[in-house]
């Protein structure tokens, strides 16, 4: 089984706003295989070893020595936690400070990496939560309705939905779907039809209260006619286009996992790609920059509607609190931090939406981008 702890977006907040000298920000490749992870304790330690060296170095006397001393034994507390490293995912972003230490375990593959300065590096944990991988099944045929939730971190199980009908006929209390429609004037095929429409925006009407307020894609798994009836009565926004086809009866849960899972990674490369076009599309309008000094002041002021960050793209520098100004070229200084962090939490805390891609999914060949809410003065 995979484990793994994705953020809320009031953790990411938290961390976001923390403050603290000597914070260390730790990501790890990890394996989910507990055969493959016989070393990792190891890897750690050597690690956090190699930032309490660096902290060393710029940190003397009392003040130094009680820093370090809180470090360390928030990193022996974990190294001698045999149960966290025996469950563990792809990767491990652990955020310590003296007196603190806050793991998570994440089913992205990130590189090995160590971040000191007096607040966290988040990219690579907004990465997770960008791509969370979940989703849910709605597992539809006119003899069942069931809605499956699929993680990364758990077995794909049922979930229990107050007021969803078993079955059609449980739906419309009749004893046959088939035959003639309510109004008398529909027979056959058709007037079966109008039951399973029927039927079908009775699951929707259960489904509304229970997904309310999420984002998480919803994927059919259906025959025909549901196949192509629920879409057309469907209120879910996240309703993904990609559908299961296949008698959902005869699939279990652990059956959909498996099939939903490329889907998944499709639906996600469909959003970057449709980010991208719309990042385009606002070229024109300028409403849109890849100049960190530029976005850095729209964060600041609360301008930006939503940012693009590679997350293994790291500038170090300052930003300054009342006018957002960039100073870059802080060199490796301790107390130095990620320029585009900053800008990340910033943007967080204007309820800006902020996306953790690869290189590769960027709208241009830098490591930021932003959609501002309007153009810059002239």
């Amino acid at each position: 089984m995979i484990h793994t702890d994705i953020p809320t977006q009031a953790e990411i907040v938290t961390l976001a706003t923390a403050r603290e000298p000597g914070s260390i920000s730790l990501f790890m490749r990890t394996s989910p295989v507990p055969a493959q992870n016989e070393s990792a304790p190891v890897e750690f330690e050597n690690l956090a070893k190699a930032a309490l060296e660096q902290l060393r170095a710029t940190h003397s006397g009392a003040e130094g020595r009680e820093l370090l001393a809180g470090l360390t034994e928030q990193i022996n507390d974990l190294l001698g936690d045999a149960f966290f490293w025996r469950h563990l995912s792809h990767s491990i972003a652990a955020y310590i400070t003296p007196t603190s230490l806050r793991t998570y375990r994440l089913p992205n593959h990130l590189a090995n990496a160590v971040e000191i300065s007096d607040r966290f590096h988040l990219k690579p944990l907004l990465r997770a939560v960008t791509f969370p991988h979940t989703a849910f099944v709605l597992a539809l045929s006119q003899n069942s309705a069931r809605l499956i939730e699929v993680t990364a971190d758990a077995p794909a199980h049922v979930l229990d939905v107050p007021n969803l009908p078993t079955d059609a006929i449980d739906a419309l209390a009749v004893p046959s779907i088939s035959g003639r429609s309510p109004n008398g004037k529909i027979e056959g095929s058709e007037g079966k039809k109008v039951r399973l429409r029927q039927y079908a925006r009775a699951v929707d009407k259960a489904l509304r209260p229970f997904l309310t307020g999420r984002n998480t894609p919803l994927i059919l798994a259906a025959t025909e006619p549901l196949l192509g009836i629920y879409p057309s009565v469907n209120s879910y926004p996240a309703l993904s286009r990609e559908v299961i086809e296949g008698n959902p009866d005869t699939l279990t849960p652990a059956d959909l996992d498996a099939r939903v899972r490329p889907i998944l990674d499709r639906y996600y490369a469909e959003r970057v790609a449709a980010e991208r076009e719309r990042f385009d599309a606002l070229v024109s309008a300028d409403r849109t920059s890849t100049e960190i000094d530029t976005i850095a002041r729209a964060a600041t002021f609360g301008a930006v509607e939503t940012l693009v960050v590679d997350i293994d793209y790291i500038l170090p520098g300052t930003v300054d609190e009342e006018s957002g100004a960039v100073v870059l070229d802080r060199g490796d200084s301790p107390d130095a931090y990620g320029v585009i962090d900053e800008v990340v939490r910033r943007a967080l805390l204007s309820g800006g939406r902020v996306w953790a891609v690869r290189a590769a999914d960027m709208p241009d060949n830098t490591g930021v981008a932003a959609i501002l809410r309007f153009a810059p003065a002239a």
